[in-house]
């Protein structure tokens, strides 16, 4: 555990990690929540963009005929794969950024 603590109370890698547990809610209860830890504003930003784009993704597949069951449940996949991959990197303190996504959360924190 990291032995640096947010602005919530708890330690930056646990927050990091409910970022991504609760996935989009996860991320908004945290941007609204912390005020301090650069680190868990990253993973909350980045983990709000992350599922909202798939859950966007995922409605705008329904659109599409027969194809749209096989984009579902690639996106499913990789969804799930993303989800667990960073949980375990916010747990272990790593600042794992995922392409583009990463940098847009980068860039938004230093507006903040």
């Amino acid at each position: 555990m990291s032995p640096f603590k947010s602005s919530t109370g708890l330690y930056e890698n646990f927050a990091g990690f409910l970022c991504y547990l609760l996935a989009f809610v996860g991320g908004v209860a945290f941007l609204a929540l912390e005020r301090r830890s650069r680190f868990v504003l990253f993973h909350a930003l980045q983990s709000v963009m992350l599922f909202g784009g798939l859950m966007l993704a995922h409605a705008l597949s329904g659109f599409l005929p027969v194809i749209g069951v096989v984009v579902n449940l690639l996106l499913t996949a990789l969804g799930v794969t993303l989800w667990v991959v960073m949980m375990l990197a916010a747990l272990q303190g790593k600042w794992l950024k995922l392409p583009w996504l990463g940098d847009l959360a980068e860039k938004q924190l230093q507006r903040m």
